[in-house]
C-alpha cells in the first residue's frame, strides 16, 4: 500500500516550503545546536574545572584587553547587565583570579584584570575548550565553518549596516 498524503514524500515538503519557512526551520535548528552545545560546555567547564560558562566568558573578554576593562566595558563587551558581572567579579577576585585596579584620575572607577594565576588558569580552559568546540562541531569542514562564520557575521552586523 502506497503513503499519500502529508506523509508522502517529506524531502518533497521541505523543499517546497516557501523560502519564510525554511529559514525559520533553519534559525529552530540552529538554536538546537547552539542550546547542546551550549549545554556541553556547561557540563564539561563544571566537570573539568568546577567553573561556570559565564565566570569562562568573563576571564576570556578579560584576556582580550591585557590592560584590563572598566565593569561597564566589561558588561558591554558581554552583552549583559554590571549587575551580573559584578558578583561573577567579586567570586573571581576573591580566588585571586582577576584584580580590582583604581583609575588613575577616576575614584569611582576601577578596572579589572586577570592576574597571573588568572592568565594560567585562563589559558587551561581555553584550550580545553578549543578542544571540545572542535570535537563537538568536527563534521564541519574548516571551509564550511569559515563559511558559516561569515554568514553569521553578515547577519550580526545587519542592523549597524541597515537602520531600519
Amino acid at each position: 500500500m502506497a503513503v499519500t498524503g502529508p506523509d508522502a514524500n517529506p524531502e518533497a515538503q521541505t523543499r517546497d516550503l516557501p523560502a519564510s519557512k525554511e529559514r525559520l526551520r533553519m534559525w529552530l535548528r540552529m538554536l538546537k545546536s547552539t542550546r547542546r552545545v551550549e549545554a556541553a560546555l556547561r557540563e564539561r567547564l563544571r566537570r573539568d574545572f568546577a567553573t561556570t560558562l559565564p565566570r569562562f566568558d568573563v576571564m576570556a573578554a578579560l584576556a582580550r584587553y591585557e590592560d584590563g576593562l572598566k565593569m561597564s566595558a566589561l558588561s558591554g563587551v558581554l552583552r549583559v547587565s554590571n549587575g551580573n558581572v559584578t558578583g561573577i567579579v567579586d567570586r573571581l577576585a576573591e580566588e585571586g583570579l582577576v584584580v580590582r585596579v583604581q583609575v588613575p584620575g577616576d575614584r569611582r572607577a576601577s578596572l579589572v584584570r586577570l592576574t597571573r594565576k588568572g592568565q594560567e588558569v585562563f589559558a587551561q580552559q581555553a584550550r580545553a575548550h578549543e578542544a571540545w568546540i572542535g570535537e563537538l562541531l568536527e563534521d564541519f569542514t574548516p571551509e564550511e565553518a569559515r563559511m558559516f562564520s561569515d554568514r553569521f557575521d553578515a547577519v550580526t552586523h545587519k542592523d549597524e549596516e541597515d537602520p531600519a
